[in-house]
């Protein structure tokens, strides 16, 4: 079966809706899916900090696997949500629970993480 945009968007929704369900029973409560921003889009889900520093996600549940682009909408949102760090969610298809999905980050990203500043960054 072909995949239309209605049910394209279907499918981002609900795997969204995974993410942040399992984000909220594992690690705050206050996690969830996040209101479509438009231009200024913070990234899919809503409520993840580190160390009180917010994180940007980027959900994509899709048939191919387009990491480069993908990694610049989470930079993106990033930067407009003034987050330590953003990473892509990616449905990993043949497994359907939420602990089995993809995530993927720059280097940049991890070091952020792991250090808690963006400072060996040069944005």
């Amino acid at each position: 079966m072909t995949r239309t945009r209605a049910s394209a968007k279907k499918a981002g929704t609900s795997f969204e809706r995974m993410v942040a369900d399992y984000l909220a029973e594992h690690v705050d409560d206050r996690i969830d899916r996040r209101v479509k921003a438009g231009a200024k889009d913070r990234g899919d889900i809503a409520g993840l900090r580190h160390h009180g520093h917010r994180l940007v996600i980027e959900c994509k549940n899709a048939a191919k696997t387009l990491l480069g682009p993908w990694a610049g909408e989470a930079e993106t949102e990033r930067g407009n949500d003034d987050a330590l760090a953003g990473m892509v969610v990616h449905k990993r298809h043949g497994k359907g629970r939420p602990e089995d999905q993809w995530v993927t980050l720059t280097m940049g990203d991890l070091v952020a993480l792991l250090t808690l500043s963006r400072d060996h960054l040069n944005n």
